[in-house]
């Protein structure tokens, strides 16, 4: 078995999301699964079609086509506003698009007339994280222009929060949303089929005493792979935290200084580390880097810190002489299983091939 694989756990994230869809039908609001931190892993969407899930979202179009070529053919979300250089295969991957852009909104007016087809788009509009989104004031503009273009259907209005600031979904903030959907409908004398509020950020806010308004549907990405909300990394009630498990094998243990000697210039990274004396101590090495996950997201196992991470070696504290080839397993946060699905040199195994 290769040394440094990501285990996955197929059956715990489906639990994951047959709970979250039965949670949230309660409320009214369908869930779009997100499936950008697995690389548009075609198990994992099929996984999550079983589960219930109304469409599947991802920010790459490549991933889309991924899991299109494998005959997944359930509805699909672009949650990146598209490439200008994209725009025609985001047309032809038949998804619908995220936008903000009046000339991107153009670009696939035409793209999608010249292939005879009618493009689906979702506006986002800004409720202050500051990410992606047209000012609230400019909605009525956007609409039009949308609606002026025949070859677009204007099926969704959408925002996001808490991914760039952490700005919290609230009463407040969701309610604003709810009326500009309103105000929307009202004067273009429209329906608008998909109010998109947000993202596993907005459980909370969801399933909490207020009632959602206007908003039918969440996009869910932590939530449902890791069993957690973004804005604390609470678990979850009923929920599994452990679908996903890091393995790395141990290449150096030895007895060092807990204290560097020498002067101090920046790492490799341009970081200047600060650390403390803490006398001698087993320092052991395992083979993974920052080139394969985010080091400073690692859960490790009790009686094993995480030190530091450069490029290729993870520098961790244990209690004891490892010896090489020993493996040590590791928790991800969200930040690290999107760097270690990326990484082409960490093995990808389902449960089942263990």
């Amino acid at each position: 078995m290769t040394g440094l694989r990501l285990e996955i756990e197929f059956d715990k994230i489906g639990h994951n999301a047959r709970s979250l869809v039965a949670a949230a039908a309660t409320h009214g609001i369908s869930i779009t699964a997100v499936t950008k931190a697995m690389l548009g892993s075609v198990d994992l969407a099929r996984v999550l079609c079983k589960a219930g899930v109304r469409d599947l979202g991802d920010s790459r179009i490549e991933n889309i086509e991924h899991m299109r070529a494998a005959g997944i053919d359930k509805p699909m979300l672009l949650l990146r506003s598209p490439m200008a250089s994209q725009i025609e295969r985001v047309v032809q991957a038949g998804v619908v698009s995220v936008n903000t852009e009046a000339d991107v909104l153009s670009g696939l007016a035409t793209a999608a007339r010249v292939a005879g087809r009618i493009h689906d788009v979702m506006l986002m509009v800004e409720l202050g994280d500051l990410r992606e989104g047209v000012m609230p004031d400019e909605l009525h503009d956007s609409v039009r222009h949308v609606l002026g273009l025949p070859s677009l259907r204007l099926c969704g209005i959408g925002a996001n929060l808490a991914c760039r600031n952490g700005i919290e979904p609230s009463v407040e903030n969701m309610g604003d949303l709810s009326a500009m959907v309103d105000s929307v409908e009202t004067t273009f004398g429209i329906e608008i089929e998909i109010v998109s509020g947000g993202n596993s950020a907005n459980l909370g806010w969801a399933f909490g005493p207020a009632a959602p308004g206007r908003v039918n549907n969440l996009r869910l990405g932590e939530s449902i792979l890791l069993g957690r909300e973004p804005l604390d990394r609470r678990a979850l009630q009923g929920l599994h935290t452990d679908a996903f498990a890091l393995v790395a094998e141990v290449i150096e243990s030895k007895r060092k200084p807990s204290k560097p000697w020498g002067r101090a210039g920046q790492n490799t990274f341009g970081e200047t580390p600060v650390v403390a004396d803490r006398g001698m101590i087993w320092q052991t090495i395992v083979a993974l880097g920052r080139q394969d996950t985010d080091p400073g997201d690692l859960t490790a196992p009790a009686g094993i810190e995480v030190l530091a991470g450069s490029s290729d070696h993870l520098i961790v504290e244990t209690n004891d002489r490892l010896k090489p080839g020993d493996e040590i397993r590791f928790g991800l946060g969200y930040s690290a299983l999107l760097r270690s699905m990326t990484s082409p040199f960490v093995a990808k195994l389902h449960h089942r091939d263990l």
